[in-house]
């Protein structure tokens, strides 16, 4: 019961450079950037990626107006990924569902707005929205998609920091191996961009990037990059045991056959190589591979000194100097999404599947030496021919490191 295999059936995403998979997987592969200008309370000018979906397809102004910018992206996202399913909704078992979504955080949006508006009425609490609480609870962004789809199966979200797209990916696999769901909607989202807090506490740490073009801003691996750009988004799959997509012949894009999660237990933000590589190798263990059996790993890389350094160090201790495995890295294009990093990083990879084609790495003028590995697929895209296996690093805040592996599903 445990070793039932889970596939990935549906994708429904939010990425500043694209609404649906194909949208984005072009942007990826034209070398289109979706980090622009933005304006942020208290502090200005600063730069972003910033989605442009369609609230409306699935909610209503009303609904906008009481939920959270959090919840609008998980509803577009997951009803997307149903629809993408060719499930026939009308007729699944809505208790049998289950939504998992990873986080980095929820609530500071709300609760900053709030406070700002009290501060127009010399701080009287009686301005306060009563609709505060369930906005700010860690568990909104998936209970809205409960509300807004029907769903009465068990809803989670997971606080994982930078590494919560996996951890949502590798909930779902666990509770569909478990049999506590028939069906999974899980991934991660993030609505960071709309706290002022996240910008002014890495601009507080030197780690906030700035350049001219915002489009070029993002330089992971690169000797002159200057830190994170900030970005919003969602990345939600439908995710279901082999033999239940088969039966009803589904679309297949991909087979979850490796995971694995740690912690550094080292420092609050300075990230750990050996552990990051521990966690690589227990993934690669329990999906049966070797390190060369993976044709693209998909960087966690965020355009931090430290963490670009300690990342390369941690895929040199696993890929030595392989000559089958190719890196990029998917933060150039969109900035970090924070709780859809993983999720967003992964699912622009999963076509390479179909097209054989590695997505590259943009903003690379100068590597850093240090940052420095075997097959980095820099600045343009490289046809790899034919990819298989795809492996998809995922770390956070606090030591919290996630992989997730994917192979190709051919029946």
């Amino acid at each position: 019961m445990y070793q039932d295999r889970v596939v990935i059936t549906g994708i429904g995403l939010a990425a500043p450079n694209g609404n649906n998979l194909q949208e984005y997987r072009q942007a990826l592969l034209a070398g289109r950037s979706g980090v622009v200008n933005y304006q942020t309370r208290y502090m200005g000018p600063v730069l972003a990626g910033v989605c442009g979906f369609d609230e409306l397809k699935y909610q209503k102004k009303k609904d906008l107006r009481r939920g959270t910018r959090a919840g609008s992206i998980s509803i577009y996202c997951a009803n997307e990924a149903v629809r993408d399913s060719g499930l026939d909704w009308s007729a699944v078992s809505r208790d049998r569902v289950g939504v998992y979504l990873g986080i980095t955080e929820h609530g500071n949006v709300e609760t900053e707005n709030e406070v700002y508006e009290i501060s127009k009425f010399q701080y009287d609490t009686k301005v306060w929205s009563h609709h505060h609480n369930p906005r700010t609870v860690a568990n909104n962004p998936a209970g809205e998609v409960t509300l807004n789809m029907g769903i009465t199966g068990p809803h989670l979200t997971i606080g994982a920091a930078c590494a919560a797209g996996n951890a949502g990916f590798i909930q779902a696999v666990q509770m569909l191996r478990l049999r506590e769901v028939d069906l999974a909607v899980a991934g991660g989202v993030s609505e960071s961009i709309h706290t002022f807090g996240i910008f002014a506490s890495f601009a507080a740490q030197g780690a906030l990037a700035s350049h001219e073009d915002p489009t070029k801003a993002c330089r992971p691996f690169d000797i002159h990059r200057n830190g994170i750009v900030v970005a919003e988004g969602g990345g939600i799959c439908t995710l279901e045991r082999l033999d239940d997509a088969v039966r009803r012949g589904a679309r297949i894009y991909g087979e979850i056959i490796g995971y694995a999660m740690n912690s550094d237990a080292r420092d609050f933000v300075l990230p750990d190589s050996n552990r990051q590589a521990e966690c690589v190798h227990l993934a690669l263990k329990r999906a049966g591979l070797q390190a060369s059996d993976i044709d693209i790993v998909s960087s966690h890389a965020t355009a931090t000194e430290q963490g670009d350094i300690e990342e390369a160090a941690a895929l040199r201790k696993v890929f030595g100097e392989s000559s089958r495995t190719w890196i990029n890295n998917t933060k150039s294009f969109i900035g970090h999404a924070m709780g859809a990093a993983g999720a967003l990083e992964l699912l622009g990879n999963l076509p390479s599947f179909d097209d054989g084609i590695a997505h590259a790495t943009l903003n690379v003028t100068e590597l850093d030496p240090r940052c420095a590995l075997p097959n980095l697929v820099l600045n343009e895209p490289r046809d790899l021919g034919r990819v298989t296996c795809i492996l998809n690093n995922s770390f956070g805040m606090l030591g919290i490191n996630s992989v997730v592996i994917v192979r190709k599903y051919e029946g």
